[in-house]
């Protein structure tokens, strides 16, 4: 089930934000445009800093945690725990791996199809857990700037959007620094969920950070070539198919360390537009 943009609440599938445009055309990506991480350079970024993904070693404010390795892994970080039942969670792990190039390669051929060779990709990255449908995602752009975004199960990929390009070189409103892919939540066992999602950021932002639900506990978001990507393992005692579980929520802060954008407090999000 796919839910539209003004359906703010997580769900098994949904897109974030406004309508994206699509471009046509789709196919087969040399493994030289990626790099052995799994994460390669897209021209032109609108990255932070350099372009480079950002130091699991930095902090944007004392209690969180946030950042990636050069590599495209996000730091693993404790479980928390969130106190209301039936929609109690634990977030279990918060770590991704790189997938390597040659993957890469083959999951952006079965993805893209003929037009896989226009794009290069930025974030390439295994989830904590694997779905039935799904174990990581590939974010790539092209030098358009036009990015893409391939769920992937072993060495295929998949996109809900068809055709899966993006037109999205620009943010969707003034002042926006957030702009949001495609975002999931699919069963990977009993009480276990696959949480992942991705987007785009400007250059103003140098560090992402994810918080679910209520809990204001914040884990890291791998970040490379203006894109990001989460993914976490969420585990709950009261499963079942009417389990909505919790809302993941970005936090976006500078190269001073302050937050400079909450989804929980964007108005495309609260209503107060």
């Amino acid at each position: 089930m796919k839910i539209g943009p003004e359906n703010n609440r997580a769900s098994l599938r949904r897109r974030w934000g406004v309508p994206l445009g699509v471009a046509t055309g789709v196919a087969a990506m040399s493994v030289g445009a990626v790099a052995v991480s799994g994460i390669g350079d897209a021209k032109p970024l609108i990255a932070g800093p350099a372009g480079n993904p950002t130091s699991a070693a930095a902090s944007p404010s004392p209690g969180t945690t946030h950042g990636s390795t050069s590599a495209g892994a996000g730091s693993a970080s404790s479980s928390a725990r969130a106190s209301s039942a039936p929609d109690a969670f634990s977030i279990t792990s918060g770590t991704t791996t790189p997938i390597d190039a040659g993957t890469v390669a083959k999951i952006l051929a079965s993805c893209l199809g003929s037009d896989a060779s226009r794009f290069h990709a930025v974030v390439a990255v295994h989830a904590p857990i694997a779905s039935q449908d799904g174990d990581g995602v590939v974010i790539a752009v092209d030098s358009a700037d036009q990015y893409v975004q391939c769920e992937s199960k072993g060495d295929k990929g998949n996109s809900p959007d068809s055709p899966p390009m993006f037109i999205n070189n620009r943010l969707w409103g003034t002042g926006h620094v957030i702009e949001y892919f495609d975002s999931i939540r699919e069963p990977a066992g009993k009480g276990q969920y696959l949480m992942l999602g991705a987007g785009h950021y400007t250059s103003d932002v140098a560090k992402i950070t994810i918080s679910y639900g209520d809990n204001p506990k914040q884990y890291p978001a791998v970040m490379a070539g203006g894109a990001f990507v989460y993914a976490a393992a969420l585990s709950t005692d009261y499963p079942g198919p009417h389990y909505v579980g919790p809302s993941p929520y970005v936090h976006a802060y500078n190269a001073s360390g302050a937050e400079i954008y909450n989804q929980k407090k964007d108005p495309q999000f609260t209503g107060k537009q």
